[in-house]
């Protein structure tokens, strides 16, 4: 079992490597899960767990790609309209602001709440403003949406004026231009410097009470105090100039934020936080430039990319939520695989020694109730006596040898020795000689006298044929038809030594001649699933290769082949077709 016990060590080495490092193999931005079960629980995170959420991790190549064209898509957008589309004068649709609003409001409410919710894993203080911004403008689109002249009654609800509706737009962007400008501020090279040290649930109840007050206090102003504001409309649907002036100012704090953001940006939220303020500017130029009407084109336009610019983080949001998903899926498939692998080598380990051990202790157990016999006849016969005492220490010995041989398949150790390997097969032969006469099976061997020397592990090739003749005694057993053991070593082609195995018993089927040096699979009711396994093992531990095919008439045909005094067989290496095996199955 060296090769099987190596393989799945091998494998499980790897496989645990990969539990950790599944994530990264699937999406290199992204750590394991063994950093992300610590992110629930600590108030500071420290900066290796953080490179997979979206406040920190680095945009890659694609994505800022992507978000050039998204930025170069809504340039082309606003150099249309404001060009050869600017006198296109479209139907008012008052039911387009309240659609608008509503959507605007879920977009930004919902990426709020998931700001909120990194804020919670993270504590940064940046992440809290930056949330509280994106809640500022959805609740601040619900009295702008009332206030609004002709979408719910002609002048606004909420006791709103003429100026209300668009000085709370004014508010609204210019809040969220603030908010901009405070979270890049607030960002830190360091992530552990800058956290909110209190309860996460405290400040995000504060922020929102607080924002909520803001925006109640803002619509109080705009629609109590209508009268007193500076007048940007002339009327429901004209601006005024002092509007073109407010713009300005809009679009120079705008740039400032850019600007804020592009000096300190550091992760993907920042960049697409850039997006959305150059979604910002040009909503603000289409709404303004060149037609300063309500309802012209440029106006629609403009709306919807202030729809964009709300959507684009919460669509970086949910892609960032997908991938962490489906990485952490994979993550405990990897370590699932990986407990499976632990327990599947377990049972191989418990497997090997239990198959290995049980042939020299039944031998010795036989040997014992021999010895036993020829003591307890009138006559004790004490040659046979110490013959059989001999066998039982030969056997003692043998499965100390086994034992070592075990822990040596485990480590990849060979015991390499040059031995003729005719001699192994008459010493293995006279191992099983009493079940071969209790199932009265005839011997037929046919041993090259030219045979060279092999160089290997003399005890683990010994296990080899043990297994192969052992099998083929119990496959015979049951079988009422003649019963011949056929034992044939000859040179192959280039060299090697090969030696086959055949009996006449009940065969192996079709279906399972692809798995039979599977480890753990048995078709016997007592057997354990390790002894081809094993031999499979061994003879590849040995850069050999082990065949097996039906024997023509009736039973099976196992066949190994071994390079001689440390030849190289190139025809075994091509997995050239031994002769004789008119099908075979390796490993």
């Amino acid at each position: 079992m060296l090769v099987v016990s190596r393989v799945d060590e091998e494998q499980w080495r790897r496989t645990e490597a990969a539990g950790d490092a599944a994530v990264r193999a699937s999406c290199r931005s992204f750590q394991p899960l063994r950093s992300v079960a610590p992110m629930v629980k600590l108030a500071t995170v420290v900066p290796e767990e953080q490179h997979f959420i979206l406040s920190s991790l680095a945009p890659s190549r694609a994505q800022r790609r992507l978000a050039l064209a998204v930025v170069l898509a809504l340039l082309v957008v606003l150099i249309l309209i404001e060009g050869p589309l600017s006198t296109i004068e479209p139907e008012r649709i008052y039911a387009f602001v309240p659609a608008y609003a509503m959507a605007l409001f879920v977009v930004d409410l919902i990426t709020a709440v998931l700001l909120f919710a990194q804020f919670s894993i993270l504590r940064s203080r940046a992440l809290l403003v930056i949330a509280s911004g994106y809640l500022f403008t959805a609740l601040t689109v619900i009295p702008w949406m009332l206030t609004f002249p002709g979408a719910f009654a002609p002048g606004g609800l909420l006791g709103a004026g003429l100026q209300s509706a668009n000085w709370l737009y004014i508010l609204w962007h210019a809040g969220f231009s603030m908010f901009i400008i405070a979270y890049a501020l607030l960002k830190d090279a360091d992530p552990t410097k800058g956290l909110w040290q209190g309860s996460a649930g405290a400040a995000i109840l504060s922020s929102v009470a607080l924002i909520a007050a803001v925006v109640g206090a803002a619509t109080l102003l705009v629609t109590a105090g209508h009268a007193h504001l500076p007048r940007t409309m002339l009327d429901p649907v004209r601006f005024s100039t002092l509007r073109l002036y407010v713009a300005g100012s809009q679009v120079l704090l705008n740039v400032a934020a850019l600007v804020v953001l592009w000096v300190q940006r550091r992760s993907l939220l920042d960049l697409w936080l850039m997006v959305a303020m150059c979604a910002h500017l040009i909503e603000l130029c289409l709404i303004v430039f060149p037609v300063p009407v309500r309802f012209s084109l440029g106006w629609y336009a403009g709306r919807l990319c202030g729809l964009v610019s709300g959507s684009l983080v919460l669509c970086v949001l949910l892609y960032e939520i997908t991938t962490l998903y489906g990485n952490l899926l994979s993550a405990v498939f990897a370590r699932r695989r990986e407990r499976e692998a632990r327990l599947l080598t377990g049972d191989a380990v418990a497997a090997t020694i239990a198959h290995e051990v049980k042939q020299p202790l039944t031998g010795m157990v036989t040997n014992a109730d021999a010895g036993l016999r020829w003591l307890n006849r009138a006559m004790p016969d004490l040659d046979e006596t110490k013959a059989a005492l001999d066998r039982i220490v030969s056997d003692g010995h043998r499965a100390a040898a086994v034992i070592d041989r075990v822990r040596a398949m485990f480590k990849g150790d060979l015991n390499r020795t040059a031995f003729d390997l005719n001699s192994l097969v008459g010493e293995t032969l006279t191992l099983v000689g009493d079940a071969l006469q209790k199932d009265r099976i005839l011997v037929r061997t046919e041993l090259n006298a030219q045979l060279p020397l092999v160089i290997g592990d003399r005890v683990q090739l010994q296990q080899v044929l043990l297994n192969l003749i052992t099998n083929a005694i119990d496959a015979m057993a049951v079988s009422d038809k003649e019963r011949v053991l056929r034992v044939k070593s000859d040179i192959h082609d280039d060299g090697a030594v090969r030696v086959s195995v055949a009996d006449t018993g009940t065969g192996v089927s079709s279906q399972d001649i692809d798995r039979i040096f599977d480890p753990l699979f048995t078709k016997k009711p007592g057997g354990m699933g390790m002894g081809l396994a094993i031999c499979r093992s061994i003879i590849e531990a040995h850069s050999g290769r082990i065949l097996v095919a039906p024997n023509k008439p009736q039973g099976t045909i196992f066949q190994f082949v071994l390079f001689a005094n440390g030849a190289t067989s190139a025809g075994a290496l091509r997995g050239e077709q031994p002769e004789n095996l008119p099908h075979s199955s390796h490993a």
